[in-house]
């Protein structure tokens, strides 16, 4: 018992889907409707992509990427690569994965160069950058993934669609780090910058599976095919063929935590005095609804909540895609960046949500309104 308190203690959103789920069961006894509403397919995807990230992270296969850090001769170079390399890598992976390969990669660098004040302004901006960068792609956050496989609208329009957002974030992640850097000047000589760059140069076998791997759950996620359990006894199979503990280290909390907002949101629906509430007043103000909730829950299980009561799925993408600006809680991500950040400097947690707080809403304020603007488009409802 005390193993499992402990447990939710450290995965807070974790705590507050089960709290949530178990409180939907007062509201609405649970049945085998509740059971049926539930989206599996959404969690095979989910579950497909967490299980060959893993096995990325395990054989290394980013670190051609990470090599190329050290041929970089200046830290605004450093500053570039790293925030754009995010911002293309959440495009083709989930949002967290790259901030994991990269923050850890930027701390280490500004770190050994001397240019700590850096650290902070920098993974800031790569949070940015993996939040706007992601919302490219149907399977770049969590939260694209379950609305993209709740609509009818093919791959390549929903990247259409969501293109003028990340091309603005593009060019403004660019500004800010010119902005930042001119206001933050470095210190380190070339030499001490590229000095601590380092990664395995030998491609393995492993690693070109797990490629292939990542392409069947993309072709799979962007076909809708109906024999998506075919393609999750596929992966599992592969993987449990190459490495066994793969399929274990996997982010199970997480998993966990979409099931149980997919119950709460399947029992609040079943309920027919909160789902009039809700169809009434989140209809026609997905936008702002969404950018709200997700500050009390995050915006991954904000999605699943008002997802049911939405009408136009292109306010809710784009506020779901813009809430993580606007304060850490916004988006499991951002939880994540200050995770890695506050395990190299325990003492770093004021310093870093000053700084994070006030670049990221920066951000979110100029971005905010064309966000909106845009979101008034039929365009994910044709």
């Amino acid at each position: 018992m005390k193993t499992a308190i402990a447990y939710l203690k450290k995965n807070l959103m974790l705590a507050l889907s089960l709290t949530a789920a178990l409180v939907s069961f007062a509201i609405t006894p649970p049945s085998e409707k509740t059971l049926q509403n539930i989206d599996w397919r959404t969690l095979a995807s989910l579950m497909m992509m967490l299980c060959v990230l893993q096995g990325f992270k395990k054989e290394k296969v980013f670190d051609p990427i990470i090599r190329s850090c050290g041929k970089l001769k200046s830290t605004s170079a450093v500053m570039f690569f790293v925030v754009f390399g995010v911002f293309f890598i959440s495009m083709l992976v989930t949002n967290d994965v790259s901030l994991l390969i990269f923050v850890p990669l930027t701390i280490s660098i500004f770190r050994s160069s001397g240019d700590e004040s850096l650290i902070v302004p920098t993974i800031t901006l790569e949070n940015i950058a993996a939040i706007r960068g992601s919302l490219l792609s149907p399977f770049g956050s969590p939260q694209n993934l379950f609305i993209f496989g709740k609509s009818d609208i093919s791959a390549i329009d929903f990247m259409i669609g969501m293109s003028p957002l990340c091309i603005l974030s593009g060019i403004l992640l660019a500004i800010f780090i010119l902005v930042i850097k001119r206001k933050i000047p470095g210190k380190a000589s070339d030499k001490a910058i590229t000095s601590d760059i380092k990664g395995n140069s030998h491609w393995s076998w492993r690693q070109t599976v797990y490629v292939i791997l990542m392409a069947a759950v993309i072709l799979s996620i962007v076909s809708r095919t109906k024999y998506w359990h075919y393609v999750l006894a596929f992966i599992i199979i592969s993987i449990l063929i190459m490495n066994m503990r793969t399929i274990i280290e996997i982010d199970w909390t997480l998993l966990a935590t979409f099931l149980c907002f997919f119950v709460f949101s399947s029992s609040i629906a079943a309920n027919k005095t909160l789902a009039d509430f809700l169809g009434r007043t989140v209809s026609g103000n997905e936008y702002w609804w969404s950018i709200g909730l997700s500050q009390i829950v995050s915006n991954v299980p904000a999605a699943i909540i008002l997802h049911p009561f939405s009408k136009n799925i292109a306010r809710l993408i784009y506020g779901l895609d813009s809430a993580g600006l606007v304060s850490i809680i916004g988006s499991l991500a951002s939880v994540i960046n200050y995770r890695l950040y506050v395990a190299e400097y325990p003492n770093g947690g004021k310093e870093f949500f000053k700084k994070f707080t006030a670049i990221s809403l920066l951000f979110f304020a100029i971005v905010v309104v064309p966000g909106y603007l845009l979101s008034a488009s039929d365009f994910f409802n044709r």
